[in-house]
């Protein structure tokens, strides 16, 4: 697999990729068993280093910083690295847990935060293991693959209810990420490597010590992928990768195990997210989603699962509202997507959030860049099907919170609408409004 000595390192990247991607393409059984080399290479190591830094994020547990590597200088930081690597004295440090708030008031989502030096390890293995096993991922998972996002993931849904498949399965599963039994993802991953090393650093990364707040002012440290072997630390680099591996499993054995035929039924999956469209009564491909799951050592979230049929019932599937739409004018329905309620009434929350009295002391230009960039990137993501009702939601929220804001800066009876009305926040300020976007694509309107 050696690379033209002519080509830039990340030309050389790509090239030893594509090799890798075409061998596993053209031999479903190959295993590779000389990949830990080229992790440790100048030019992996050098493209991993970059995308972690444009990825950015805080310092682990060692408390290394972006900056204080830059300071030492990263190449010699990355000699340090890769002689690690070669001469087997790596050895992952603990990783620092964070809580992020999820949609529900009150419920977080516990997300690891790796050393750099172990992001950057992570991210150069992933370089080379990547265009392995995308040649083995199915058609149907659409997360954190090239090429696929959780829009491809939305279009491939509606294409299947409008060719009838209107009987849905819209599964959840209870902590998938915390629950993938490492012998067996093991399994999956060394079906295609059979480098020890690489092997290694990979059980090693799933056992890695995770260090929490223990509510009294200090930090513990607990292992529970050692104890209980299972588990993918949530914000690891590597860790999209292996949870796709597993979920190979499920949407390999739907199709192997004969569902796929016999219920006229396709999986589209997206991370842990997944729902079943076919023909057959979606309580039938319910049972044996589940025997399949419990095979894989996953349980399926009874609560928050849900057996329908659509377009007479909507289907919530990331983010989007997928049903029946209706025409202006008395003019019929249709089957379409629009951003769910909850979607819309997340970014509203932000918006509150954000233009609360705490943030007064931001001028108002920051104020106004904070907000246009936060609404751009949620209309970015819904951007598909019937948006007008949604943007125009988003628009008045944004237009009455921002004006309480100036209110309370200017110090003027709040929701007057003399001084600040909604063309003086459009024009003046250079508030955005997301329902000018719809005149790019006029059948949103609907």
């Amino acid at each position: 697999m050696a690379t033209d000595k002519g080509l830039t390192g990340p030309e050389r990247v790509r090239k030893l990729q594509t090799v890798l991607h075409a061998r596993a393409k053209e031999d479903p059984k190959r295993r590779f068993h000389a990949l830990s080399d080229k992790v440790w290479q100048k030019d992996f190591l050098r493209e991993a280093w970059e995308q972690v830094r444009r990825n950015g994020g805080s310092a682990g547990v060692d408390g290394e910083s972006f900056k204080d590597i830059e300071a030492q200088g990263v190449d010699q930081w990355l000699g340090e690295l890769a002689r690690d690597l070669r001469e087997g004295t790596y050895e992952p440090k603990a990783v620092r847990q964070v809580l992020i708030p999820k949609k529900q008031p009150g419920k977080y989502r516990p997300l690891g935060i790796p050393c750099i030096r172990d992001r950057v390890a992570q991210s150069s293995a992933l370089l080379v293991l990547e265009p392995i096993f995308e040649a083995d991922l199915q058609p149907g998972q659409y997360g954190y693959r090239p090429g696929r996002s959780a829009k491809d993931a939305i279009m491939r849904v509606h294409g299947l209810l409008e060719r009838g498949h209107h009987e849905v399965v819209d599964g959840d599963l209870s902590n998938y990420f915390g629950e993938i039994p490492h012998a067996e993802l093991i399994r999956s991953i060394a079906r295609r490597v059979s480098d020890g090393r690489m092997l290694k650093w990979i059980k090693a990364w799933l056992a890695m010590p995770v260090e929490e707040d223990d509510g009294k002012g200090g930090n513990r440290r607990r292992n529970r992928g050692r104890k209980q072997r299972k588990g993918t630390p949530q914000g690891a680099p590597i860790s999209p990768l292996l949870s796709n591996l597993y979920m190979r499993r499920f949407v390999l054995g739907w199709k192997v195990l004969g569902y796929q035929q016999r219920f006229c039924a396709e999986i589209v999956n997206y991370a842990d997210d997944f729902c079943v469209v076919g023909k057959a009564a979606s309580e039938e491909m319910l049972e044996a989603v589940k025997r399949i799951m419990e095979e894989l050592k996953l349980k399926v979230n009874e609560r928050k699962t849900r057996c329908l049929r659509c377009p007479e019932e909507g289907l919530e599937f990331l983010g989007y509202r997928i049903g029946r739409n209706y025409r202006p004018k008395g003019r019929g329905s249709y089957i379409g997507t629009r951003p769910s309620r909850a979607s819309v009434q997340g970014i509203c929350r932000k918006i509150s959030e954000w233009t609360a009295p705490r943030n007064g002391i931001l001028l108002p230009g920051q104020m106004v860049d904070d907000l246009n960039r936060m609404m751009r990137g949620w209309a970015n993501y819904f951007s598909l099907g019937q948006v007008s009702p949604a943007y125009r939601a988003v628009d008045r929220h944004a237009v009455r919170r921002l004006r309480q804001w100036l209110c309370r800066r200017h110090k003027v009876r709040s929701g007057r609408t003399v001084r600040f009305p909604d063309e003086r926040l459009w024009q003046q300020y250079g508030l955005t409004r997301l329902v000018t976007r719809t005149q790019s694509f006029p059948w949103a309107k609907a």
